[in-house]
């Protein structure tokens, strides 16, 4: 006898299903000239939040500004144009800074853009297996944590434009001796920087306040720009420093090449990867619960892959989904992918035609609009709410958090994660639970939490029924066998109810075949009874199957097959 209670397991999605853009999708339901109206003023709305952040997130990742609109420009059209959100906007990302700093320093322009390429064939490559429905796994405590260690890390790499420092040196990367470089330059503060600065912040939140609609960060900016230029104040600009900024894109080619650089950015380039699929997704579930859509994961990753290959053709920073940008799109009323689009050709407009006036805005001005953006991202209410969930996720999140400002982000989220998992581990092993059901005749009195059974058969009292609930893997195995072995001498029948188990692994497969043959040698008999398809599969693949065991889909039909 081997039966089982599941029917066939369904098919998954097909190719066509996963990796159709959205794009496609939009265009075959039909559109027309008012979804196309809607598209363009969601496309200026959010090309104006994206102007000025996309060249202070270039400016403090040590990168120059332009190559954070030619991001913005090139990534952000084919992240709309080839992704499997309707909403999504692309960019680069303030998450970022931190990793796109470190590698500049560390390998150059040439190394940078080869880490960005090969970021963007990682991406496309996990897309085309089928890992974008894997990314959705990460803890909510570990996403807090490096979010909230990479807004630290910001905010402190934006104090030195913000108070106008002036260092002796270059200024140190790591978080410790950036505080003491800062520390020592305490004496060099610029007042006009930090009024600057600070009129900024303030500006930003005055407007966001009264007038939420109205493009906040742009409107400081501006009137920084203004101010510095009619007062002729002594602070440094984007073109003081800098220079005037290209009016126009580069001709796009390949970057530098060489195995011996490949091999230096290798864990760059997987930190630009996982950090772009873990923001991207996040961004795109965002834009799914304003919307009541859904994504296509696994395209929406191929399509960050070949953003990013093609923004390090140009010459730009690594793209991913902007959380901040994305949501502006769909609170402007964006239909489909078409507003992204337009939105990357809108900054291409502006470099195009304005990009001289961009060297009058004041570097403090920049760092007021990304202290701002720290502070949105350090998801304060968040973090107080994990530390008191639980001490589980409190351990995470700390450990994440310190990990992400100490040592790397990178390091922060495997360890997050390792920990995370360890975490759910142990709680799914605490929830699994075993209850020996004796069995009761039908007519029997008080018969709750009994097994009821023909009372013809009321004299067999070698039948033990146990019913096992919850996920049955290998955290659990090693209790749900010392339990079966303290019953295992008892019955001559042994009725295992697998009806509210929806998992089993080969771990609890091989328990259940090592109580099976532990039954055989004292002459009595298992019967699993209740399981679905996939968890009868596991059992069978794992030997668990006759002589020694048997398969029923119920209990009666195990009581109706067992020998007494």
């Amino acid at each position: 006898m081997t039966e089982c209670s599941g029917g066939r397991a369904a098919s998954g999605p097909t190719f066509r299903e996963l990796f159709t853009p959205k794009l496609a999708t939009v265009l075959r339901e039909g559109y027309g000239l008012a979804a196309l109206r809607a598209d363009f003023l969601a496309g200026i709305t959010v090309a104006v939040v994206a102007l000025p952040l996309s060249m202070a997130i270039a400016i403090a990742s040590g990168s120059t500004p332009e190559r954070g609109l030619l991001a913005a420009i090139v990534g952000g059209f084919l992240v709309s144009a080839l992704g499997g959100s309707r909403f999504q906007i692309g960019g680069p990302a303030g998450a970022f800074i931190v990793l796109v700093a470190a590698a500049g320093q560390r390998h150059g322009l040439d190394g940078l853009l080869l880490a960005t390429a090969m970021a963007g064939v990682m991406l496309a490559a996990a897309g085309f297996l089928r890992l974008g429905t894997y990314v959705k796994y990460i803890p909510y405590p570990v996403t807090v944590g490096f979010t909230s260690g990479i807004a630290v890390i910001i905010f402190a790499s934006q104090v030195r434009d913000l108070f106008g420092l002036s260092f002796l040196g270059p200024e140190p990367g790591e978080l410790v001796p950036k505080l003491f470089a800062l520390a020592d330059a305490a004496g060099t503060v610029n007042v006009a920087a930090f009024a600057l600065a600070a009129g900024t912040i303030a500006l930003i939140v005055l407007v966001k306040r009264w007038r939420p609609h109205w493009p906040a960060m742009l409107i400081a900016v501006a009137a920084a720009a203004i101010a510095t230029t009619l007062l002729a104040l002594p602070v440094e600009t984007i073109g003081s420093r800098f220079g005037s900024i290209p009016a126009g894109i580069p001709i796009p080619q390949l970057p530098v090449i060489s195995l011996e650089l490949a091999r230096a950015v290798l864990p760059d380039a997987f930190a630009f990867a996982l950090l772009g699929a873990i923001e991207s997704l996040l961004s795109a579930v965002v834009a799914d619960g304003m919307t009541g859509r859904r994504h296509r994961s696994n395209s929406e990753l191929v399509a960050q892959g070949v953003a990013n290959v093609a923004s390090a053709a140009f010459g730009a920073l690594p793209v991913t989904g902007n959380i901040a940008r994305t949501a502006t799109n769909v609170r402007a009323g964006a239909r489909g992918p078409v507003a992204g689009m337009l939105h990357s050709v809108f900054l291409l407009v502006f470099l195009l035609v304005a990009a001289p006036l961009a060297s009058h805005i004041p570097l403090a001005a920049l760092a007021g609009v990304l202290a701002m953006v720290a502070w949105t991202m350090a998801e304060r209410h968040a973090f107080v709410g994990l530390l008191r969930a639980s001490r589980g996720d409190a351990v995470v999140l700390l450990a994440t958090f310190g990990l992400t400002i100490f040592r790397d982000l990178a390091t922060g989220i495997f360890v997050g994660f390792a920990l995370g998992t360890l975490l759910f581990l142990h709680r799914m092993a605490q929830s699994i639970s075993v209850e020996a059901m004796p069995l009761v005749a039908d007519d029997a009195p008080d018969g709750e939490g009994r097994v009821p059974y023909d009372g013809a058969q009321a004299s067999r009292r070698d039948v033990l029924v146990v019913r096992v609930s919850g996920a049955f893997f290998f955290g659990a195995a090693a209790a749900i066998g010392a339990a079966l072995d303290r019953v295992a001498e008892r019955p001559r029948t042994l009725i295992l109810d697998f009806a509210a188990v929806p998992f089993l692994d080969s771990t609890a497969a091989r328990t259940i075949g090592q109580t099976a043959t532990r039954l055989t040698r004292n002459g009595a008999q298992l019967i699993v009874t209740g399981a679905s398809a996939d968890v009868c599969r596991v059992l069978l693949a794992n030997g668990v199957g006759p002589p020694d065991a048997k398969l029923a889909a119920s209990i009666e039909a195990a009581l109706a097959a067992s020998t007494g």
